[in-house]
C-alpha cells in the first residue's frame, strides 16, 4: 500500500510544478530578485550605445561564457543526463526567447513605446490559455488575477494604438513577442521538473545566442566598434537582468509554475521606471504607485489560485 501511494504521488508532485503550486519563501524571494534583475533592462538597454538586436545577443552570449566552466564542470553529469527530449525542449525555449528579443525590440522603434510595452506584457494571458489548451484548467481566481495584472500595466503605459501600416506592423511584433515570451516559460516550466536550472540556462541561453547572432548577421547589426562604457554596460546588464533575472525565473518556476512566474514578470514595467527615476533622474508619473500596486494585487491572487488547486490535487 505504501508503494502505490508513493507511485501516485509523482505524478500529481510534477503536476503541481508545473501548473504552479504554492512555491517556497525562498522562491518568492527569489522571484522578487529576478524581477528587480530583469528591471534594470529597459534603462540600461536604453543607456546603450548599440543595436537593440546587438545588445540582446551580447547579454546571452556573455551569459553563456559565465555559465560555461559552471555548467561543463561542476553540472557535466546534469548535461548528460537531460536526454534527448529534455535538450529539444530547452532549445525550442531558447528558440522562443530569440524570437521574443528579436520580434519586441524592433517594434519599440516601429509603434509607441506604450503600444510595445502593453502588448509585449500580454504574457501571463498566453501562458493561462496555453495552460488550458494543453488541458490544465486554471482556477478562476488566476484569470482574475491575470486580468487585475494586465489592467495594472494599462493604467501605466495605456494603449496608444495608431492606424499607421508602421505602428500596426509594431503592434503585432509586440504582441508576438508577448506570445513566444509565454511559451519560452512554459516550456522552462516542463524542463525544469527533471533538470536543474543551470543544465537547462546553459541550453536555452546557447541557443538563444546562436539564433541572435545570425539575426544580427542578417540585418547587419555592429557587434563591436563599441566605447569602454557600452561593454561596461552590457556586462552589467547581463548580470543583473539575464543571469540575476532570467536564471532566477528559470530558478523559481519550477516551485511556482508557469501562471505565478509570468504575472510577476508584469512587475517589470513600474519597476523599471521607479530605477529610471533614481537612476537617471527620470521623474516616475504618479499612475506607477498605483500600476504597482494594482499588479502586487494580481499577482497575490494568481499565488493564491494557484495554491488552492495544488491543495485540491493533492487530496
Amino acid at each position: 500500500m505504501r508503494a502505490v501511494r508513493t507511485r501516485t504521488a509523482a505524478p500529481l508532485q510534477a503536476a503541481g510544478a508545473v501548473a504552479g503550486g504554492p512555491g517556497t519563501g525562498l522562491d518568492l524571494f527569489l522571484l522578487a530578485v529576478a524581477v528587480s534583475g530583469i528591471s534594470l533592462s529597459a534603462p540600461l538597454i536604453a543607456a546603450t550605445a548599440a543595436p537593440a538586436l546587438a545588445i540582446a545577443f551580447w547579454r546571452n552570449a556573455m551569459a553563456v561564457g559565465v555559465l560555461t566552466p559552471l555548467a561543463l564542470v561542476r553540472h557535466r553529469a546534469g548535461l548528460r543526463a537531460m536526454g534527448r527530449r529534455n535538450v529539444l525542449l530547452a532549445a525550442a525555449a531558447g528558440a522562443l526567447l530569440a524570437l521574443h528579443f528579436a520580434l519586441w525590440l524592433p517594434s519599440l522603434h516601429m509603434t509607441s513605446v506604450a503600444s510595445s510595452t502593453a502588448l509585449v506584457t500580454t504574457t501571463p494571458i498566453w501562458t493561462t490559455l496555453l495552460l488550458r489548451l494543453r488541458g490544465r484548467s486554471s482556477p478562476a481566481l488566476v484569470w482574475a488575477g491575470t486580468a487585475v495584472a494586465f489592467a495594472g500595466v494599462v493604467i501605466l503605459t495605456g494603449v496608444d494604438l495608431s492606424l499607421s501600416p508602421r505602428a500596426l506592423a509594431g503592434d503585432a511584433l509586440a504582441l508576438g513577442g508577448g506570445m513566444a515570451a509565454a511559451g519560452y516559460v512554459l516550456l522552462g516550466a516542463e524542463v525544469r521538473r527533471t533538470v536543474s536550472t543551470t543544465a537547462y540556462t546553459y541550453v536555452c541561453y546557447t541557443t538563444t545566442s546562436v539564433l541572435l547572432l545570425a539575426a544580427c548577421l542578417v540585418f547587419g547589426a555592429d557587434l563591436d566598434g563599441y566605447s569602454g562604457e557600452t561593454w561596461i554596460k552590457l556586462a552589467v546588464l547581463t548580470a543583473t537582468a539575464q543571469l540575476l533575472g532570467h536564471s532566477l525565473l528559470n530558478r523559481v518556476v519550477r516551485g511556482l509554475g508557469p501562471s505565478v512566474t509570468s504575472t510577476a514578470i508584469l512587475l517589470e514595467t513600474p519597476g523599471a521606471a521607479l530605477i529610471a527615476a533614481l537612476w537617471l533622474g527620470q521623474n516616475p508619473p504618479a499612475a506607477v504607485y498605483g500600476a504597482l500596486a494594482v499588479i502586487l494585487l494580481g499577482l497575490a491572487l494568481v499565488v493564491r489560485g494557484n495554491a488552492g488547486s495544488a491543495r485540491a490535487a493533492r487530496t
